[in-house]
C-alpha cells in the first residue's frame, strides 16, 4: 500500500470510528431548575469541557422555570434528568401516587435548602421571633413559603399574614415597604435586593438551615424509565458532573464563563458572587461535609418527608424510600469534590 493510499485509509477509519462513537453516545435531555445563573455552572462546565461526551453521553442542558416544572417535565418524559428541589419532588410523589413515571433523586447537590427569610434592618426584624404578627410576601409556589410552617414551628413564630406576587416583584415590594419580610433562596434574593439599591449590611438573612430547619435542597433527579433501562448512563453522568463540580468550586470564575456562553447578557461579577454564595451556603455546607457530597442521611431524609407531608398538606404521606436512589452514585474518591473548609 502506497503512502497516499495508507493515509486515505487511516483517515477513513478514524472518521468511521468517530461516527461509531457518536452513534454509541446516549442522549440525555437535562433541565435545570431555573435560568442560566451562577449555580448553573456546576452543570454547564462539565458539558463545555466535554466530560459528559467523554463518558459516552450526549447531554443537552436547558434552563427551567422552577423546580415544580422540572419535576413535572421529567415525569412526563420530556426530559430524562433534571435539577430540582427535594421538597418539590416529594410533593409530586405524594400528590400523584398513581403517576406511572415519578422521578427519583439520584444525587444530592444542595445539602441544605437555600430557603431563607429576608428582611430590612429598618423594619426592626432581627430574629425569627420578630416575624410574629408581620406581613410576609412570596410567590405562592416559592419553596421557602411552602416550607414556612416548618420554620414557623421550629422558631415559635405566629400570626403571620401572606401577600402573593410574581417573582420579579418580591424584592421590590420589600424595598417599598409593602411587606415586612420575604422568603426566597438566600443567594438569589440578597443579590436582587442589592440590585435595587439595598446595601448588604442593611439586610437581615435568616437561612432555614441555621434556624432549626434541616431540609435538603436541590438534587439531580432521573426518570424511572432511565434508571431501569440504562443505570450506567446515570452513573456516567453523575461521575462526569462531580468532576466538573469540583473544578467549579475550585475556580468559580472559570465556571461563570460557561454560563456567559449560554447567556451573553449576564452580569459576570454578580453571577460569580451568586455562585460563590451557593457553594458556601448549600453545596459545601457543614452538613454536606458531615454526610458527604452527593449523599443523604436516611434519618434526616425521613424527617424531611414527614415535615413536608405536614407542611404541604399532601394527599398521601411521603415515602422517603420512594424518592431517593443512591445506588448509582460514583465511588467515594469521585465524590471527594468539596473545597477545603475555611
Amino acid at each position: 500500500m502506497n503512502k497516499r493510499r495508507f493515509l486515505q485509509t487511516t483517515t477513513a477509519l478514524a472518521a468511521l470510528a468517530a461516527f461509531g462513537t457518536a452513534q454509541a453516545q446516549t442522549a440525555i435531555k437535562f433541565q435545570l431548575d431555573w435560568r442560566f445563573e451562577g449555580p448553573a455552572a456546576l452543570f454547564l462546565l462539565p458539558a463545555a469541557k466535554g466530560y459528559f461526551r467523554d463518558a459516552g453521553l450526549n447531554v443537552t442542558i436547558d434552563s427551567g422555570n422552577g423546580s415544580g416544572g422540572t419535576v413535572t417535565r421529567v415525569a412526563s418524559g420530556t426530559y430524562d434528568m433534571g435539577f430540582a428541589d427535594m421538597a418539590a419532588l416529594m410533593e409530586f410523589h405524594a400528590n400523584n401516587p398513581d403517576a406511572p413515571n415519578k422521578p427519583v433523586a439520584v444525587m444530592m447537590v444542595y445539602n441544605n435548602t437555600p430557603a431563607a427569610v429576608l428582611a430590612l434592618k429598618k423594619s426592626g426584624i432581627t430574629k425569627p421571633a420578630d416575624l410574629s404578627g408581620r406581613k410576609l410576601g412570596a410567590p405562592v409556589f416559592d419553596a421557602g413559603r411552602k416550607a414556612f410552617p416548618i420554620f414557623e414551628k421550629a422558631n415559635n413564630v405566629s400570626n403571620v399574614t401572606w401577600t402573593s406576587m410574581d417573582p420579579p416583584l418580591r424584592e421590590t415590594m420589600l424595598v417599598r415597604g409593602d411587606i415586612d419580610a420575604i422568603t426566597g433562596f438566600s443567594f438569589t434574593s440578597l443579590l436582587n435586593l442589592e440590585a435595587r439599591g439595598v446595601k448588604p449590611q442593611d439586610v437581615v438573612v435568616m437561612p432555614y438551615a441555621d434556624h432549626g430547619v434541616k431540609l435538603y435542597g436541590n438534587a439531580i433527579i432521573a426518570s424511572p424509565k432511565l434508571i431501569q433501562e440504562n443505570p450506567e448512563a446515570i452513573r456516567a453522568f453523575l461521575k462526569a458532573f462531580a468532576k466538573g463540580a469540583k473544578e467549579v468550586m475550585a475556580n468559580p470564575a472559570a465556571g461563570i464563563e460557561t454560563v456567559k456562553a449560554r447567556d451573553g447578557i449576564i452580569n459576570v461579577a454578580l453571577e460569580t458572587r451568586r455562585l460563590q454564595l451557593a457553594i458556601n451556603s448549600v453545596v459545601a455546607s457543614p452538613d454536606a461535609r458531615r454526610e458527604g457530597f452527593g449523599q443523604v442521611n436516611p434519618g434526616r431524609l425521613a424527617l424531611m418527608a414527614s415535615q413536608v407531608s405536614d407542611a404541604f398538606g399532601t394527599k398521601t404521606r411521603i415515602n422517603p424510600n420512594a424518592v431517593w436512589n443512591g445506588s448509582m452514585l460514583p465511588a467515594a474518591a469521585d465524590l471527594n469534590v468539596l473545597p477545603a473548609a475555611r
